[in-house]
């Protein structure tokens, strides 16, 4: 069913970053992408991590859904400006573009949280993944972006969810109220080419994911939550 409340947001740009590798940041904009199509929303890829997962799920989602795929997307060698250029050029043509950024903290993901309106970090529940946290950061804080933690791959809700919120209140950033959860869910859709509110729509999966892209659009709609 399409959701076609929230119409403005037409011509936003959100990147996903986060230093450390294996964060889940694909996983996150794969699914929230999906989310937002089945919302009515023209949305548009950029592919702008070297390791190419985004393009080779979305190479795998044209391969079995064809125009059912309902998604465009391209991946990008470019940087610095070239690239604050290529994703303002798609979101003159999209209502929403979502770039996956490289896991450094250089001129590439840099470029692309300027040419954004919101960047979104996935951080998992590891010490790792906290400390790797606070470099993304600060390339947001020195763009001038709004930025929105993602608590991602999170266990049942219990003292390490806890503990999560405690310590992430330490960054003085946004938290999301929406979070994913540690469900085989997430990967079984996407090496359908799919996403959880395809595969399982009822699922709590698909719930998450749906969250998610509600205060994604609050955001982007200028009603934070």
């Amino acid at each position: 069913m399409l959701h076609l409340h929230n119409r403005p947001m037409t011509g936003k740009a959100v990147t996903v970053a986060q230093q450390k590798g294996g964060a889940g940041k694909t996983t996150l904009l794969a699914h929230l992408a999906v989310a937002f199509v089945r919302r009515g929303r023209r949305v548009a890829l950029l592919d702008a991590d070297p390791q190419g997962s985004l393009t080779l799920w979305l190479s795998q989602r044209e391969a079995r859904l064809g125009a059912g795929a309902r998604l465009s997307g391209e991946a990008t060698r470019a940087s610095g400006a070239a690239l604050e250029r290529q994703i303002r050029a798609l979101a003159a043509e999209a209502d929403l573009v979502l770039i996956d950024s490289p896991p450094r903290t250089d001129e590439t993901p840099l470029a692309a949280i300027r040419a954004s309106d919101l960047v979104l970090v996935p951080v998992q529940p590891s010490p790792m993944d906290l400390w790797a946290t606070r470099p993304t950061l600060q390339l947001a804080v020195t763009a001038g972006k709004p930025i929105l933690l993602v608590l991602n791959r999170m266990p049942p809700r219990g003292r390490l969810a806890g503990e999560m919120a405690t310590l992430l209140q330490g960054f003085q950033v946004p938290i999301a109220e929406a979070s994913l959860g540690n469900r085989a869910a997430y990967a079984a859709a996407l090496a359908e080419g799919r996403a959880v509110g395809e595969l399982e729509p009822r699922g709590k999966a698909a719930a998450e994911t749906a969250a998610l892209a509600d205060e994604v659009e609050a955001w982007l709609n200028g009603r934070r939550r």
